[in-house]
């Protein structure tokens, strides 16, 4: 019956134009990058009680903060335990069981809300739509490479940037689709789920129909294994296994540096619209809070075609040394504009950390093609994805409960994340030192390393 989703149905025929694939792979990133959205609905769910303001019985936001985090968890270990599978029955199979797992985490997401159950939003978003966000991750970013050996950097952006981008989309839909449907007894959220759970499920299945692999033994046009400037761009290394990669330095020194730029940058997505509401207080309210969040995920989706696209020249060490280096001053340097009460600079600034720690994700996928080879890059790219469950918790728990903790003992909200973002700057520095060490294991030695 689904004989359609099979891995040799999915194989391009000769003449097959590479560039038809980008889309299908953005079909699925710009639906799952939708989880960089949730903090729109922080505040809504903190109050699905008491409509207007929050109830005794409402939750607070950093119990809702583990939603979020759970969905990151789920899609690290989603994408490290289902990797080998990916590789195994093709993107098409891969594709299709994520946009069920998503699509149907809103709809028990919806259900949760609806009857104040957390345990069912949890499972739902979070478990559910976890699962479907990991696999539908590492599906496109391993096809793209496959298309494009000769542009590594180039490909995983033009696939990753999509996941930056759902936001985008999203962060408006949802506050419209809230809008739409607020009663005098709904926050309107639970509706607003069940409508994207119908959206995104469609949505996806365009990438799902219209995704291809390439024959084997093909390879591109006028493919060339010159190096580039800095030796970025060379031929693919010899290939490593899965088992092999996972216990080699280099494997868990880029585990480190994925950690640490994800912490950095996770927790303040997770709730950026509560976040610069709280630090301009009166300033900024829920309208301009959501063109806040909109912006970063812009920031978010472009640094990660642009970083990328730029590692296949001055070289994967480089760039990730522009991301730490300069992430940390510019994290350092947030609670001080924060006291200015400069909007601007502080928009500037997270803009330009969001479009980092977006490339940090575009560009790894090409860092470990360089060191381990493109056969089982999509296996080891989900194994790797399990320092971003790690970041999912770290970050958010990072910035909700120090946030609680200092408001609890009569700090003003607005200096309320300041410890928080010195911590995060520290962070970054510790991922700049294992960058350092990088260097590419003896057996996938080739030109240019």
């Amino acid at each position: 019956m689904f004989e359609f989703l099979d891995r040799q149905h999915t194989i391009a025929p000769a003449g097959f134009n590479r560039w038809r694939v980008p889309p299908a792979a953005l079909a699925i990133h710009l639906a799952i990058g939708q989880a960089y959205a949730f903090s729109v609905f922080s505040i809504p769910l903190s109050r699905s009680v008491g409509i207007t303001s929050s109830a005794p019985s409402d939750w607070a936001l950093s119990t809702i903060g583990w939603v979020f985090s759970v969905a990151i968890v789920f899609l690290g270990l989603s994408a490290a335990v289902f990797g080998s599978w990916l590789e195994r029955v093709g993107p098409r199979r891969a594709m299709f069981a994520s946009a069920l797992c998503f699509g149907g985490g809103f709809f028990v997401g919806a259900v949760g809300v609806a009857l104040h159950q957390f345990w069912l939003l949890l499972l739902g978003y979070g478990v559910l739509g976890g699962i479907g966000l990991g696999i539908g991750y590492i599906s496109p970013v391993s096809t793209l490479i496959k298309w494009f050996p000769d542009r590594p950097g180039m490909a995983t952006g033009l696939a990753i940037m999509g996941f930056g981008g759902g936001a985008m989309i999203a962060s408006p839909l949802s506050v419209r689709l809230m809008e739409h449907y607020r009663t005098a007894s709904s926050t309107g959220v639970a509706e607003t789920f069940a409508t994207l759970g119908v959206i995104y499920l469609v949505y996806m299945m365009f990438g799902v129909m219209t995704v291809r692999l390439p024959a084997p033994g093909w390879t591109p046009p006028l493919a060339s294994g010159s190096s580039a400037s800095g030796g970025a761009r060379r031929l693919a290394p010899t290939d490593v296994s899965v088992s092999v990669a996972v216990r080699t330095p280099q494997f868990w020194l880029l585990w480190t540096m994925l950690c640490m730029n994800v912490t950095a940058g996770i927790g303040v997505l997770g709730q950026a619209s509560a976040m610069i509401q709280e630090m301009f207080p009166g300033r900024i309210l829920v309208g301009a809070a959501s063109g806040f969040v909109g912006l970063l995920s812009l920031a978010n989706m472009g640094g990660r075609f642009v970083w990328s696209s730029l590692s296949d020249y001055i070289g994967r060490r480089a760039t990730y040394a522009t991301f730490f280096a300069l992430g940390a001053v510019l994290y350092s340097s947030i609670p001080t504009i924060g006291r200015m009460g400069s909007i601007p600079l502080f928009v500037f600034g997270y803009v330009v950390i969001l479009s980092m720690y977006g490339g940090g994700f575009a560009t790894i996928p090409a860092y470990l093609r360089d060191m381990f080879g493109t056969n089982q890059v999509g296996a080891i790219h989900g194994r790797l994805l399990t320092a971003w469950s790690t970041a999912g918790v770290l970050g958010p728990v990072l910035v909700n409960y120090t946030r609680e903790y200092r408001i609890a003992n009569g700090v003003p909200k607005a200096e309320a994340y300041s410890v928080t973002m010195y911590v995060m700057a520290a962070l970054l520095l510790l991922g700049f030192v294992a960058n350092l060490f990088v260097r590419p294991p003896g057996a996938t030695r080739t030109q240019g390393t």
